[in-house]
């Protein structure tokens, strides 16, 4: 499962990316913050930072791939609520 940070961060809007509501989602998450948070899940991933969001090509944030099987909005949900915790 890829995860990109727009995909839970409060200030892109649903047109820019977001998957989660802006309740639940988190101000400007980092590579490294969605990083520690699946450290904290025991989650196996693999990160690539010199990739570049295809809405924002213009800039490099990179993405992170999860070892994840199940519902990919079910899981941002439950990463937003450990990067919330951290």
């Amino acid at each position: 499962m890829i995860i990109w940070p727009q995909y839970i961060d409060k200030n892109k809007s649903r047109k820019e990316g977001r998957k989660v509501s802006k309740e639940i989602a988190v101000r400007n998450p980092s590579i490294k913050l969605i990083e520690k948070a699946l450290k904290k899940m025991n989650l196996n991933y693999k990160i690539y930072s010199d990739k570049r969001y295809p809405r924002e090509h213009w800039e490099r944030v990179g993405y992170i791939e999860v070892e994840y099987n199940g519902k990919k909005l079910e899981f941002l949900k439950k990463l937003c609520k450990v990067i919330r915790e951290l």
